[in-house]
């Protein structure tokens, strides 16, 4: 019972806010009956011109009658509903518009309002479609100056289509709620189809996974309403239509009616005998390639709305982004627990601490060793262990490793479950985050007890050498033959001499087939080089602790030694330890840390692209409420809003694929002393006042082929470096210079010997340690506190720096201060004159006739450049990929000109497409926009004459520009 009242009281509330809203909507055509008679006195051009201004921003039908029942003025949203043009339908007789049958049900209506009444009647409206939509429609008298009708206004409100966003509203966050309780992808999907059905009243809704070779979906559930047959299974696509090919290329297949549809004219009995009458296919990626379909079928013909299809591509984004959530955190799961089975193989003894020295895991060697059960070591009880006269110096060692965050190692004995104690070699390496904090201990304990015993034995034999020779004897060849360790003698021609055991139950070579072979043929090849600087240290006497080699078994695997060796005339002594275990359990331990920067920086990047989205986002959310308000006066600080977001957004993305040397270059003869000049008002604010800015130009400096744009970030990037090195204020100076770099001292720099010039940037700071110094050009390395740096500045000024072909160096001292260098090779040839600022309202008209040809998969891109070649008087041609391109080219029509993205879907990008076009019209001009690096497809940076590139982001006044100065041929 309270179920429905709760229902009714939701109807209730719903009825009521829609008929607040209709009372909003009725005040609202109040002021514009007031704003009208106002405008009565006003030239009509201007006053038609308000009019559309004032009524087009409203979500209803606005329209003027006269008496003879003719359309005197309609807003846009006529457009929405009967789908013809407003012009069209001024001038013309209402029935033409509403048809017969309305217009002799609303003419009683009519006649009252001319006759002077507000007439106000809830009723149906049918759209373009042919639906009948509920409205609440009100006829308004208007009459002129002297008191008479002569004519009415319309109002029409879509009560239906509000009752509908409301549903569709409601699902969205019921979507929100479900799939925040579901971690498996098949229920996220099921639970999607479950909501649309039910919202859009469809017969069936479902997801499938994609098979693009076979042409195939399979569907492991679906929903549907009752009567309808489930689809779970396999189906060929090919029987229902050729469709496919569209799911192909990522387009959504949308068909209102599959008799009339030609894509499915000659299947619709197949597709009707499955209650898919109508249907919409909306195709699902990963990493480029189609891999799943959401589909929502009817057993009749029906229109699909706008806004339902919205809602659909809201539900699909909304399902993916929680799948993708659930896979990264089961593979963050599947992560982790590799590492436990890493930890728990191991002979060893392994445990884990927090940042703070509390041991909170241990594997099973742990509790198996010391006869405890899980959880009763947690903490301080692990002390209860430790040999009572060893717990000090842990207890001291630790402390000190916590404090300096550097390794720990000690040994101490530990306690065994029978009461023995023994020796172990205790190591615990930390676990750092991207800014470098420790988050957590990892560490091992080795049994040493039985190396410290024999140790402690050859000490005793020692002292009584003289007089226990044989015994000692004894002993010493009873370790060499038990000694798990590997032990010998070795001669500096690369051969060995002697090798006990251990060797062949290690390796399982025989001594005679060590002996033979020069022991490097054992050693892995990467191992070569180091080995080979360990012979030279001992031929020259010194002993070397601590160097590993990858050494081949017999079977083919391999094995990592420690080694220690000492010289002795023209042999030397050798020891090896079998670290394999330890080395992997290392290498895990590195994997695991680097996951964690990546996961680190995945969220930051994330924040920071979320703060620009919501900037953009919240500024066309607030544009589109001041436009329906009719406020038209603050709606530039919204757009200026919306576009330095994007802006940001733009920057970010070029400064990532700077210090990656992936970002799209635009290298063009420049003048390093001017371009320094033009920037040097804008580093003083920069630095502020308590820094002195010094330039030095060389005189006649040669030019850089370089991207100004980029080398202005670098400069400006170097400067704040160097404002951040001197926290008490100090000197930055700017130098140029030419440069001749011999072979030594092209070498020294990583460059090829040439002509350079530099540009260099000097502070009076701190300096630089060593370490700091060579981590420098690290990405996300930073010396500053977190939240001031994101160590992202250095490396895009390197990636930079490479891609253009030079190189920066760092020449720094403690205490006296730093120098960053850019070397950038020389351009034979004069500067270029700086670029004017491209002015789209200014851009010429096209000629008759001239059309242009646009490919790119991205719908949004294809429409803005379209908008800016018809602004300009072009006719414009789309193409969604390289295919759809070729065929054009490769027709009859006219085409002055080729707009491109480069990477496009369907086998063919747009360097290759542009080059097949240009086989049949040799003269073709091309224009590639792109926002990714791919000089590799553009012919590494060389263009054929005619062709030019933009990078995207890009301002329509430079698109406009490029594309006038392309089709002239300037």
């Amino acid at each position: 019972m309270s179920d429905r009242q709760d229902t009714d009281g939701q109807d209730n509330n719903r009825q009521d806010t829609d008929q607040d809203e209709i009372a909003r909507l009725r005040h609202r055509v109040r002021e514009l009956e007031t704003q009208v008679e106002r405008l009565s006195d006003t030239p009509s051009g201007r006053s038609e011109q308000e009019l559309r201004l004032i009524t087009d921003a409203l979500p209803v039908l606005v329209a003027s009658v006269d008496r003879d029942y003719v359309y005197r003025f309609n807003n846009r949203y006529y457009e929405n509903w009967f789908g013809r043009p407003v012009e069209g339908m001024v001038g013309v007789h209402v029935r033409d518009v509403l048809g017969d049958a309305v217009f002799a049900e609303r003419r009683p209506l009519m006649d009252r309002a001319l006759a002077g009444e507000h007439v106000a009647v809830d009723g149906v409206l049918p759209d373009a479609a042919g639906r009948n939509r509920a409205c609440a429609i009100e006829y308004i008298p208007r009459r002129s100056d002297s008191g008479a009708v002569d004519g009415f206004f319309v109002l029409v409100v879509d009560t239906d289509e509000r009752n509908a966003a409301d549903a569709r509203r409601l699902a969205i966050a019921d979507l929100g709620d479900r799939l925040r309780d579901l971690d498996d992808t098949a229920q996220m999907a099921f639970a999607a189809a479950e909501i649309l059905g039910q919202t859009l009243g469809v017969s069936r809704a479902g997801y499938g996974t994609i098979d693009p070779a076979t042409e195939t979906i399979t569907i492991e559930r679906d929903w549907n309403a009752p009567g309808i047959v489930s689809l779970a299974g396999t189906l060929h696509f090919r029987d229902y239509g050729s469709y496919i090919e569209d799911l192909k290329r990522g387009e959504t297949v949308i068909c209102a009616d599959a008799e009339t549809d030609p894509r499915t004219a000659a299947t619709a009995g197949a597709l009707k005998a499955i209650s898919a009458h109508s249907f919409v296919n909306m195709p699902l990626t990963e990493h480029g390639g189609f891999v799943a379909l959401l589909y929502l079928n009817h057993a009749t013909a029906r229109a699909w709305s706008r806004e339902e299809l919205a809602f659909i591509r809201n539900v699909a984004e909304r399902v993916r982004a929680a799948t993708e959530r659930a896979r990264a955190e089961a593979a963050r799961r599947a992560s982790e627990a590799q590492f436990r089975a890493f930890a728990e193989a191991m002979p060893n003894h392994v445990w884990a601490a927090s940042a703070g020295g509390h041991l909170d895991w241990f594997n099973a060697q742990v509790y198996a060793y010391s006869g405890a059960e899980p959880g009763d070591l947690d903490g301080s009880a692990w002390g209860t262990l430790i040999h009572p006269d060893d717990v000090a110096g842990v207890i001291r060692t630790w402390g000190q490793a916590l404090a300096s965050g550097e390794r720990y190692e000690a040994e101490f004995r530990i306690r065994r479950a029978d009461g023995a104690y023994r020796w172990f070699l205790v190591r615990a390496e930390p676990i750092r985050a991207a800014g470098g904090a420790i988050i957590r201990w990892v560490g091992t304990n080795t049994d040493i007890d039985d190396r410290r015993s024999a140790a402690a034995e050859l000490s005793r034999l020692n002292a009584a050498l003289e007089r226990q020779i044989e015994s000692r004897t004894r002993e010493r060849d009873r370790i060499w033959e038990t000694t798990t360790d590997l032990m010998g003698t070795a001669g500096l021609d690369g051969y060995l001499k002697a090798v006990n055991p251990a060797w062949s139950r290690t390796l399982g070579w025989s001594e005679a087939e060590l002996l033979a072979a020069p022991f490097v043929t054992l050693i892995d090849p990467a191992d070569h080089a180091e080995t080979a600087d360990v012979i030279r240290r001992l031929a020259a006497g010194e002993t070397v602790t601590g160097f590993t080699d990858r050494i081949a078994r017999k079977d083919g695997a391999q094995r990592v030694v420690m080694w220690t060796a000492a010289p002795e005339g023209e042999i030397f002594y050798i020891v090896g330890r079998d670290v394999t275990e330890q080395h992997h359990t290392e290498e895990a331990l590195r994997q695991a840390q680097k996951m964690e920067a990546v996961g680190q920086l995945t969220g930051g990047l994330a924040h920071d692209f979320n703060n620009l989205l919501t900037g953009i986002s919240g500024s066309l959310e607030l544009l589109q409420t001041r436009m329906s308000q009719g406020r038209m006066t603050d709606l530039d600080r919204y757009i200026n809003a919306a576009q330095g977001a994007s802006r940001r957004a733009a920057a970010l993305t070029h400064r990532l694929l700077a210090f990656s040397r992936r970002q799209t270059l635009a290298p063009k003869p420049t003048g390093i002393n001017a371009l320094v000049s033009g920037m040097e008002d804008l580093i003083r604010r920069t630095v502020g006042p308590g820094v002195t800015i010094e330039v030095v130009g060389a005189a006649g400096l040669w030019a850089a082929l370089v991207d100004p744009n980029q080398l202005e970030n670098a400069l400006l990037n170097l400067c704040i470096n160097a404002r951040d090195a001197m926290p008490r204020g100090g000197r930055i100076t700017i130098e140029t210079a030419n440069k001749w770099l011999d072979e030594r001292g092209a070498r020294e720099r990583d460059l090829v010997p040439g002509q350079y010039l530099s540009l260099c940037v000097t502070d009076t700071g701190e300096g630089m340690t060593t370490e700091v110094k060579a981590r420098a050009f690290d990405p996300f390395f930073t010396t500053k506190p977190i939240g001031e740096g994101t160590g992202l500045g250095l490396s895009m000024i390197y990636g930079f720096a490479r891609q253009s072909g030079g190189q920066v160096r760092i020449y720094s001292e403690i205490g006296q201060g730093t120098t960053m260098c850019l070397y950038l090779p020389r351009h034979y040839g004069p500067a270029a004159d700086e670029e004017a600022i491209a002015d789209l309202g200014a851009a010429p008209r096209a000629e008759q006739g001239q059309t242009v040809l646009i490919v790119d998969d991205e719908p949004t891109v294809r429409m803005l450049v379209a908008e800016v070649l018809e602004d300009l008087g072009y006719t414009a041609i789309e193409a969604a990929d390289g295919a759809a391109g070729l065929k054009v080219l490769q027709s009859d029509v006219r085409l002055d000109l080729l707009v491109s993205d480069v990477g496009l879907p369907g086998g063919m990008n747009g360097r290759q497409m542009a080059d097949a076009g240009r086989l049949v019209r040799p003269d073709l001009k091309v224009l590639f926009i792109t926002g990714y690096a791919e000089n590799a497809v553009l012919g590494n940076g060389y263009l054929d004459p005619g062709m030019q590139v933009l990078t995207k982001p890009f301002v329509m006044e430079v698109l406009a520009a490029r594309i006038k100065d392309l089709i002239r041929g300037t």
